[in-house]
């Protein structure tokens, strides 16, 4: 009955000591971070799309399939996840740091020598087996602020695989959209030399009859040679490109695939950025970037908590016998215990590891301005493109049109005799630049609008979505 009253006096002490115990060090109040009242260039300002599945709207059936299978199969993307499990596992082990820890001992001993008596009444047996108990007492919330610390890093590793699927997104489109481009200028190469051999035929035709001089028949071939040595260049860019292509999906190099024409690609329509305070709350950088000072301050806690008392409690129990068959529970061997510990001179290293937490925290809130202020560039970066570059690309448009247009006059005018061979070789090599840096110019524009939604946030797909393929 005694032994009952104790066991219940020690269980409330100990309700006691969990109840009042606190956590020294501050907690964590979210960032205040003052955000400008709108972007310089949003000329359309509302709600943003930065939560659909935005790259749908180019309505290419070949890029959808593209960015599901590397949302599947991405290695960065994998090994992400594996982070996030990790950190979900250091999450409960930390946790578990607050629960007694229990462990059991056994043992058997056949000798003459126990202690001091050796040789004394010939040989005999020992049997033991003992339960052993320790659990440290969080007074001043030195394990609950592990326990911040470790829940942050979780979740920062969740924002982190936000972050990796945003970036992988956009590089899929955008590795896409160079193939398209090198592939499209690699047609051009073609019908550009096909145009040339044409006209070098012609010319050598011509020079064999006695019609035109040396120089013409030399122009014709160093332009067929031009033209000759970009169909590989843009040949190579286009299949590196689509190499590419299967690395960010996972899968080796696969044959080159029948696309259709750039051109078939639509422009996405102008897409407003929204408020620029949202960005501070949608960014996977800037949300891990937050959980990175929540959990830094968490470790300022418990820094401090080392510098007050542990308290640890310990208790142990258990039988002795020398016979397996007279093993009984009834009486057994029992201590319960407490010990503090508590520094008291060591120097200042454990004020000095505070001071280092500290810093450390600084640090973390001056990541966070410069991840807001690198995002803030970023959507500004995006915005600023998409107009220049919609403007550029009208008047690559126009530039192709009048060069095509010369290019035709001027071959009709040297065929009748009207102009010099030259200036029909200069009107072929300005069409032909035309059309390249029109299609380059196209894919800087589609490039633009991947970048605003990847600046806004925009672009991640939810777990449901990533499983099912969608």
């Amino acid at each position: 009955m005694k032994r009952s009253i104790h066991i219940t006096a020690i269980c409330s002490l100990l309700l006691s000591l969990l109840v009042l115990g606190c956590k020294v060090g501050r907690n964590y109040e979210p960032v205040n971070y003052e955000a400008p009242e709108g972007y310089l260039y949003d000329r359309h300002p509302g709600d943003s799309l930065r939560e659909v599945a935005w790259w749908q709207l180019f309505n290419d059936q070949v890029l959808d399939t593209l960015i599901a299978t590397a949302l599947q199969n991405n290695p960065d993307l994998r090994i992400a996840l594996e982070n996030v499990e990790q950190a979900e596992l250091a999450l409960n082990i930390q946790r578990k740091e607050l629960l007694p820890k229990i462990t059991v001992q056994a043992g058997a001993t056949r000798g003459n020598f126990f202690g001091i008596q050796a040789g004394q009444g010939g040989t005999s047996n020992i049997f033991t087996g003992f339960g052993n108990a320790s659990w440290q007492i969080d007074l001043f919330g030195k394990l609950r602020r592990l326990n911040e610390a470790a829940l942050a890093d979780y979740l920062g590793s969740e924002y982190g695989v936000r972050a990796v699927r945003l970036t992988l997104i956009s590089e899929v489109v955008r590795t896409y959209l160079s193939m398209r481009q090198f592939e499209e200028s690699y047609r051009i190469s073609l019908a550009n030399l096909k145009l040339r051999d044409s006209s070098l035929r012609l010319i050598q035709a011509r020079f064999d009859q006695g019609y035109t001089a040396q120089i013409e028949l030399d122009q014709a071939r160093i332009q067929k040679a031009i033209a000759a040595s970009a169909v590989p260049r843009f040949k190579r860019s286009w299949l590196q490109a689509q190499n590419a292509l299967s690395i960010l999906t996972g899968s080796l190099p696969q044959p080159p695939d029948s696309l259709r024409s750039f051109e078939s690609l639509k422009f996405i329509p102008d897409i407003p950025a929204g408020l620029p305070s949202e960005l501070l709350r949608h960014r996977p950088d800037m949300l891990e970037a937050e959980q990175g000072i929540i959990a830094q301050n968490a470790l300022v806690g418990a820094a401090i908590a080392n510098r007050w008392p542990n308290l640890n409690l310990t208790g142990a129990a258990g039988v002795v016998t020398n016979e397996l068959e007279n093993l009984s529970l009834q009486d057994p061997a029992w201590s319960l215990s407490a010990a503090a510990l508590a520094p008291l001179f060591n120097w200042g290293q454990n004020k000095r590891r505070v001071e280092i937490e500290r810093s450390r925290l600084e640090q973390q809130y001056l990541v966070y301005e410069r991840t807001a202020l690198n995002a803030f560039r970023e959507v500004e970066d995006a915005l600023v493109a998409i107009e220049t570059y919609q403007k550029e690309y009208k008047a690559r448009e126009d530039h192709v049109k009048a060069a095509l247009s010369a290019q035709y006059l001027s071959g009709e005018r040297y065929d009748k005799g009207v102009t010099s061979y030259l200036e029909f070789l200069e009107s072929q090599r300005q069409a032909f630049d035309a059309q390249i840096e029109r299609v380059a110019t196209r894919r800087l524009l589609l490039e633009s609008y991947v970048l605003l939604y990847q600046s806004l946030g925009g672009g991640w797909v939810a777990e449901e979505q990533l499983t099912s393929g969608e």
